[in-house]
């Protein structure tokens, strides 16, 4: 191999470490937010920094990379949250009201800082400011949540199971209370009032209409009475203010007749409460009236199929041919 290949080849490899040398110090620079001092910086604090590191991306309302996380520190005024920095370009309309989140774009990517639009009415926020954030939750919150949730999960489940119990016995006593047997009995029931409505439509409707009609007749009669009962009630008051007091006869009249109103005041509003109640339990009534009139169509069907009950109590005993039957 001559000198010439060989010094050509040299060159070759250092062109090849030059240029490697370059592009790893522009990474750096880089990473470094060297070439991003135009950049404006803002901060946010979090509780939890969702495994941010310095240069992860920040992007406005899902937008393609805008700036980059400068510093990921905890807070020097509290250690209970973390402070992030980052930059972005200055054209990026970051409002006073814009907010800062930690999200990312599926659950398998890395987090990223996002910052939520604000309002168009609100001012640029200026350099160095803070925004407001999100709060992140993660997996490791979800499972704290999750975990406290455990024992009221199977409180609940505990009860829910014993009420399943309950319900189950509730629906086999139903069962049992709703057979063949007992729906029989209702429906048979059911049609016996049925008939005994039907039979005694007419005389208990013209029962209602009587009643009806003498309340309305004793009411009339009820006021007059209430009226004269004033008027002399009056009239006693005037002639005791005419009368002098010497008349002892006279005034032992009129507290005699006195006595005699208040007895019919007290007659007639017994009459009245009398009224009142008997037009409140019409129902009670009207239902044991279709009572004993069920009863006595049991009655007589029960003479109509066994007469020989108003004499014994029990079959008459069965007559054979060629045998005198016995005396009771």
């Amino acid at each position: 191999m001559n000198s010439s290949s060989t010094r050509r080849q040299e060159a070759i490899v250092g062109l090849f470490v030059l240029i490697a040398a370059a592009l790893l110090i522009v990474t750096v620079f880089t990473l470094t937010g060297f070439f991003n001092r135009g950049d404006v910086l803002y901060r946010a604090f979090f509780k939890n920094a969702g495994g941010l590191r310095p240069g992860a991306e920040v992007r406005y309302a899902g937008s393609p990379p805008i700036g980059r996380i400068e510093d990921v520190r905890p807070d020097s005024h509290d250690t209970s949250r973390m402070e992030i920095t980052f930059r972005v370009k200055p054209e990026i309309p970051v409002k006073t009201d814009s907010m800062a989140a930690i999200t990312s774009n599926s659950p398998l990517s890395d987090n990223f800082l996002g910052i939520v639009p604000g309002s168009n009415a609100a001012k640029r926020a200026p350099a160095g400011s803070t925004l407001k954030s999100i709060e992140y939750v993660g997996f490791g919150d979800l499972e704290a949540e999750i975990a406290d949730l455990g024992p009221e999960a199977k409180l609940v489940l505990a009860n829910l199971n014993q009420r399943l119990t309950e319900l189950q016995v509730t629906v086999v006593r139903l069962n049992d209370t709703l057979n063949d047997k007992n729906r029989e009995n209702i429906a048979a029931s059911l049609g016996n009032v049925r008939g005994v409505l039907e039979e005694n439509r007419k005389p208990l409707h013209s029962t209602i209409t009587h009643f009806d009609d003498a309340s309305a007749k004793i009411a009339p009669l009820l006021d007059d009475l209430k009226k004269t009962s004033a008027d002399a009630q009056k009239a006693i008051n005037t002639l005791e203010g005419t009368i002098g007091e010497n008349r002892s006869d006279l005034r032992q009249s009129i507290e005699e007749l006195r006595h005699m109103l208040d007895t019919a005041n007290n007659v007639t509003d017994q009459l009245d409460r009398t009224l009142n109640a008997n037009g409140e339990n019409i129902d009670d009534i009207l239902s044991n009236f279709r009572q004993a009139s069920q009863n006595l169509r049991q009655f007589t069907e029960t003479l109509k199929q066994r007469p020989y009950t108003l004499l014994r109590s029990a079959l008459p005993p069965p007559h054979l041919p060629g045998k005198v039957p016995k005396p009771d």
